[in-house]
């Protein structure tokens, strides 16, 4: 195992997946700002929200607090100020 570590392959592998993933970061951020400029970076999901509250005895109750617009990035990675709208999609139920 500690072989592994010692080979050139697997600092190459390691530097290729980074390099990789620094290329979608970059592609992802210049595709979002051209969304920004055409005004279509920005999308509104409606979430369910919850409230937790605690009662005696290590239990707890759950209550309905209605539903809220959630703004989101249309972009694989998230954006400063909001969610990328392909994970606000899949959790549209949150919890305070």
């Amino acid at each position: 195992m500690d072989r592994l570590f010692k080979t050139g392959a697997f600092k190459m592998g390691l530097l290729c997946l980074l390099v990789a993933v620094l290329a979608t970061y970059l592609v992802d951020a210049v595709q979002f700002q051209v969304r920004v400029r055409r005004g279509t970076a920005y999308r509104v999901i409606e979430v369910n929200r919850f409230l937790t509250t605690p009662l005696k005895g290590q239990k707890e109750e759950f209550d309905v607090a209605g539903t809220d617009e959630v703004t989101c990035a249309r972009s694989l990675f998230p954006q400063p100020g909001a969610a990328a709208c392909w994970w606000v999609e899949r959790h549209t139920s949150q919890w305070q």
